[in-house]
């Protein structure tokens, strides 16, 4: 490992790098469902610290904080997954496409939205089914329908579908995805 070497700083130049404006905060680039997804992540936060609060602080703890928190992890899961979709931000191999001709990565890349696309829509169509199939089953600690958690994984499936066909129509018109060119990846538009 090399020796690294660190340019000395005075005191006034740190100081003095406090005096700078923060950068503008630009909250454009967030859907509602990522707004969505914050809240649920928070609310699974307040069931966490409840139920370490009650347990540990007042040991006595609340049975229904751990049930709330597994669910809205679940809810916050599928609905993250629906930003990563649209921002094709999930894990995917790119390597094949370096090795391919333009016009093969391009139609390889089609492909792939496509069944992007219809993965999703199928896993919605699954979950569809396996919600009505338990509307009737209530959650153990809470007196709620799980079908609540089930609807909230359909809506991401749904809400991924919507957003994989989104990104496959801006590929196309783009001519190229990130996919194909890594190296020239430009922002999803809502």
């Amino acid at each position: 490992m090399a020796d690294e070497r660190h340019t000395p700083i005075t005191r006034e130049e740190i100081a003095k790098s406090f005096d700078e404006p923060p950068p503008p905060i630009d909250l454009s680039i967030y859907a509602p469902e990522d707004w969505f997804a914050f809240v649920v992540f928070w609310m699974m936060a307040g069931a966490v610290f409840l139920q370490f609060f009650t347990r540990y602080v007042l040991n006595n703890s609340f049975a229904w904080t751990e049930e709330i928190a597994i669910y809205c992890l679940v809810v916050t899961v599928f609905l993250g997954s629906v930003m990563c979709v649209r921002l094709f931000r999930h894990i995917q191999v790119d390597f094949i496409y370096r090795l391919l001709p333009v016009r093969a990565a391009r139609i390889l890349a089609t492909v792939v939205d496509l069944v992007n696309i219809s993965f999703f829509a199928y896993a919605a169509y699954l979950v569809w089914r396996y919600s009505s199939i338990i509307s009737t089953e209530r959650m153990v600690t809470v007196d709620l329908p799980k079908s609540i958690v089930f609807y909230s994984v359909l809506a991401g499936f749904v809400l991924m579908a919507v957003r994989a066909a989104q990104m496959a129509v801006v590929h196309w018109r783009r001519g190229h995805s990130v996919i194909e060119r890594p190296e020239r990846p430009e922002p999803a538009e809502n």
